[in-house]
């Protein structure tokens, strides 16, 4: 049989890949099984990783046959690797099993190991410095293949990821159903069983989506591309400002912490000659404070299309120095990646065949 003629049978069958606990008990009972064989599904794939039903040892001949049969385990696939020797970063391309690809960042830090998640193919959002707002929006990840991007990761390097940013390709409050189903996943303790507080989600600003988050997740970080704090230039660069100006942003941003009790972290992004002059830092000192907070400086990676130039290191460290004087809490953020485009903003769409 031919890997078309394989994909075309998968279509028949259920894609087992991103169902709750509750909905594997529902599709164990359709097979005319105990609900527990459900439970048993989840820790196999969302606990261990797992897709192939025969290495599923713990069901019988004739149920891993019918398993084949009736389903298979989805998600993604490692489609190409590449390594930055400089800090060990390394950078996945994810196929998906439409033909189209996103990308993903596994990275080492003293505290553990991290993965950079992609939450849709592409981004609508328009961000001018962002790789992944170049071609628009494709289509939202379903959880599942949010979820398989930890899995397989862990897959190929041999090493357990106890940190989860979503912060690759996509906007992830604006596929906020499959988001918290992705979320939901790794935190169960049949599965993962993934501490929320070591999962970060990073938005550009929808403030609904912020409301709704603070009551769903009060323990998870919640991570805010800020980059401007003037309305009219953060508009042209972030076009969502339009929709959610900077004053509704900020006070939700206020609401948000006192609700939750946890510390945001704004992401600014340096652009030279954009927003890295003094009058941006006195921006900072006035608009940033009586809320619980953290400045994350990153200098802009380079992506060819934009035309953009980041500001240096030197620059970023002098900013944070200034800020840190006057009671702003502030950090440079440590370049990962950079060797291999992937670093923060130049993570992009790409189509792939899988085979």
């Amino acid at each position: 049989m031919s890997i078309t003629d394989g994909r075309e049978c998968d279509k028949m069958k259920k894609n087992l890949q991103g169902l709750t606990i509750e909905e594997l008990q529902e599709f164990a009972a359709e097979l005319g099984e105990a609900t527990f064989r459900g439970k048993q599904l989840f820790r196999w794939i969302n606990g261990k990783g797992e897709k192939d039903f025969d290495r599923m040892t713990d069901f019988s001949l004739k149920l891993r046959e019918k398993l084949k049969e009736k389903a298979y385990v989805g998600g993604v696939r490692v489609s190409s690797e590449q390594h930055d020797e400089h800090d060990g970063t390394r950078k996945f391309l994810f196929g998906l099993e439409d033909s189209n690809a996103v990308e993903g960042v596994f990275m080492k830090y003293r505290y553990g190991n991290s993965l950079c998640v992609s939450s849709q193919v592409g981004c609508r959002m328009g961000c001018i410095f962002c790789a992944s707002a170049l071609d628009g929006l494709v289509r939202n990840l379903t959880a599942g293949e949010m979820a398989d991007q930890v899995y397989e990761a862990e897959r190929h390097t041999g090493e357990s990821i106890n940190h989860i940013v979503v912060m690759g390709m996509g906007e992830p409050f604006d596929n906020y159903e499959n988001l918290k189903t992705f979320l939901e996943l790794l935190h169960h303790p049949d599965g993962k069983n993934l501490g929320y507080r070591n999962i970060t989600v990073s938005t550009s600003g929808i403030v609904p989506a912020m409301k709704r988050f603070a009551e769903d997740f009060p323990q998870v970080n919640l991570a805010i591309s800020l980059h401007r704090l003037e309305d009219a230039g953060r508009s042209r660069i972030m076009p969502v400002n339009r929709a959610y100006p900077l004053e509704e942003l900020l006070q939700t941003a206020g609401w948000y912490t006192e609700r939750t009790g946890r510390r945001i972290t704004f992401e600014y992004t340096l652009i030279r000659g954009e927003n890295d002059g003094p009058e941006d830092v006195a921006l900072m000192k006035e608009k940033l404070s009586r809320m619980l907070f953290h400045v994350n400086l990153i200098p802009l990676n380079k992506v060819e299309e934009t035309g953009l130039e980041g500001s240096s290191r030197k620059r970023a460290e002098e900013m944070a120095a200034e800020l840190n004087s006057c009671g702003i809490p502030a950090t440079v953020r440590r370049e990962l990646g950079g060797d291999i485009d992937g670093a923060c903003g130049q993570l992009r769409q790409k189509k792939t065949i899988l085979e």
